[in-house]
């Protein structure tokens, strides 16, 4: 179980995609955008004080790079995402698994919408990660204005090998995007909340709601996105993340 807690943390962040189109769009809100054409490598740390059905708290630190490249006349964009564990409720810490990858972008006159794929890799040991392989479909859809952005990203993975013994991986994703831009660099909207439904068990096993408040700044005359979120999870059974405060550093590199 603590496994596949920790995999959620690795699906927060919205499917990125890169694209190129004709409409005007602030640096600003592309970097909140995640169908737009930007190399961006980040960390983040996600900090639960309070965990369900527990007396303990949790955290994970992540890196996470997304890299935009044409492959047979398609925008495409790589993902990888690596969590390491410092805090956790059974008292583990170290690397858990890792996610990868791709979605090929469409454009559009609203925005941008993409379908491809996305894989678990059991990188973690017992009681960190899954130990399970799995694969599945992914697709969304990310339109805005001059002003919002908003839109829909649905993840799925399906167990098809396995490391060790444990529960398999079946799972759907639902993450709505919805964001605001306030001008000056700053911006405030959803958090990265992913709702999950586990196939296994035949019901959600993760509903959270949440905000966040972004600022780009240049450093060196570098984009860096500095981001602040909260979350609340209502799932209450098990023990997995009751509250959780997540802090993000994204440096951006606009794709020439």
């Amino acid at each position: 179980m603590a496994g596949r807690r920790l995999l959620v943390c690795l699906l927060m962040t919205p499917i990125s995609a890169a694209a190129q189109d004709g409409g005007v769009q602030s640096l600003e809100q592309a970097a909140n955008d995640p169908t737009a054409s930007l190399m961006s490598f980040q960390l983040q740390d996600f900090y639960s004080p309070t965990l369900w059905n527990s007396d303990e708290s949790a955290n994970v630190l992540q890196f996470r790079s997304a890299v935009p490249f044409t492959a047979f006349g398609y925008d495409n964009i790589a993902r990888l995402t690596v969590p390491f564990v410092t805090r956790s409720a059974s008292g583990e810490s170290g690397v858990s698994d890792t996610t990868i990858f791709n979605l090929t972008a469409f454009n559009r006159d609203w925005g941008r919408f993409g379908v491809g794929l996305v894989g678990l890799i059991p990188t973690g040991e017992r009681g960190l990660g899954t130990g399970k392989w799995a694969i599945g479909p992914a697709a969304g859809f990310a339109a805005r204005n001059e002003t919002f952005l908003w839109g829909l990203f649905n993840q799925n993975l399906f167990t098809v090998a396995e490391q060790f013994d444990g529960p398999d991986v079946n799972i759907s994703t639902l993450q709505p995007l919805f964001n605001y831009s306030l001008g000056g660099g700053w911006s405030a909207g959803v958090s990265e909340m992913t709702f999950v439904y586990d196939w296994d068990e035949g019901g959600f096993t993760s509903l959270p709601l949440g905000v966040k408040v972004s600022k780009l700044a240049r450093l060196g005359g570098t984009p860096v996105q500095f981001q602040g979120s909260y979350e609340h999870n209502f799932y209450d059974e098990g023990f997995g993340p009751k509250d959780t405060v997540g802090l993000t550093v994204k440096v951006l590199l606009q794709a020439g």
